[in-house]
């Protein structure tokens, strides 16, 4: 005789709710944690879940609720460790609130990819939305914007009216550049990122800051791009004022990199040309990528704390969520700036006099 054709049907409230003996309102009121349900019952339900295999169904959940437990992410060059890292962080922190994320990513935010990124996301139902905005330009958009549903930004550290978390660029640049000054170097030379990176002029700001207020020259900056390569040519220069120096020329004994990219490309550049770390000149950097304390020497550079970020950053925004984003007194608009760490290690040292 033939074989019964299996039944792969999933089970249903309804079988849960034969299986315990109780009626389907039982069951939905078991699920949602109703407390008029005597514990009894409630075991005996719970039972009979654990024994079908019965999940709740969440289209359905949502379309009765309209809460859809999904948030949207925005980024851009995502390749970047930091974008990376705080992509990373967003989600961890979501998923321990009990939220699912949805991220779209491309390669620039302007007005128009913005736009076509929250009607996406508004598509999929998210309940709100986390925007990595680390450019003036995607900020500034962003606040032209109509939002179809509850929005912080992220990493920027803009000032604009958008419920916002940062790390704090300026005193983390600060902090590497009093370090240097510390160790007894008369100036500290910088390799900057890309002026149109909102944190990339913090992190100007706050070295130029520090100088100013020991006293200190303020050399011209070179600007790079985040890439190894432009560190690499950055150094490259760099190792050349080294040389002139040791002739009597200019006083270039330390260089704080706006990224840990940037630096590992300087470094290469200084090897190549005799110039010893941090004997003849200490570097240090900002951002703290896995592999800083395996450089050689290992590089002094700039913690920041990513999972903070994204806890601060998802509790802001369900707070937002939560309340309806009713607030919209400008004056109460929240700011969240998380301090960064400078962590010490053996690219840095008291120049040698």
């Amino acid at each position: 005789m033939p074989r019964p054709a299996e039944d792969t049907r999933l089970p249903t409230m309804s079988d849960v709710a034969q299986l315990a003996g109780v009626s389907h309102q039982t069951v939905s009121r078991v699920l949602s944690g109703h407390p008029n349900v005597r514990e009894v019952t409630r075991a005996g339900v719970q039972k009979a879940i654990d024994e079908l295999g019965y999940r709740r169904n969440s289209t359905a959940r949502a379309l009765a609720t309209r809460r859809t437990r999904t948030l949207g992410v925005v980024a851009a060059d995502t390749t970047l460790f930091g974008p990376a890292s705080t992509v990373a962080g967003l989600a961890e922190s979501a998923r321990a609130e009990g939220y699912m994320v949805s991220t779209v990513s491309g390669r620039a935010l302007s007005r128009h990819s913005l736009t076509e990124a929250l009607e996406h996301l508004g598509e999929w139902g998210v309940e709100g939305a986390v925007v990595i905005t680390p450019q003036r330009e995607a900020a500034a958009a962003l606040f032209e914007l109509r939002h179809p549903f509850p929005v912080v930004t992220v990493e920027g550290g803009h000032d604009l009216e958008i419920p916002s978390v940062s790390v704090d660029q300026h005193l983390g640049a600060r902090l590497v550049t009093d370090h240097l000054l510390g160790c007894g170097h008369r100036t500290v030379w910088h390799v900057a990122g890309p002026q149109d990176w909102l944190e990339a002029a913090a992190r100007m700001a706050g070295w130029r800051a520090a100088l100013h207020e020991a006293g200190a020259d303020v050399p011209p900056p070179l600007i790079g791009d985040w890439s190894p390569l432009s560190g690499y040519r950055a150094g490259q220069e760099l190792a050349g004022r080294v040389g002139r120096r040791v002739a009597g020329g200019s006083d270039l004994t330390a260089v704080f990199a706006a990224n840990d990219q940037m630096a590992l490309g300087i470094m290469r550049a200084f090897r190549e040309a005799g110039v010893r770390i941090p004997v003849d000149v200490a570097v240090a950097a900002f951002d703290d990528i896995p592999e800083a304390e395996f450089f050689a020497p290992p590089l002094t550079t700039v913690r920041q704390d990513f999972a903070a970020v994204g806890r601060a950053s998802i509790r802001l925004l369900l707070d937002r969520i939560e309340g309806g984003d009713r607030d919209r007194d400008r004056t109460a608009v929240p700011h969240h700036v998380i301090e960064p760490q400078l962590i010490v290690r053996g690219s840095t040292t008291t120049p040698v006099v």
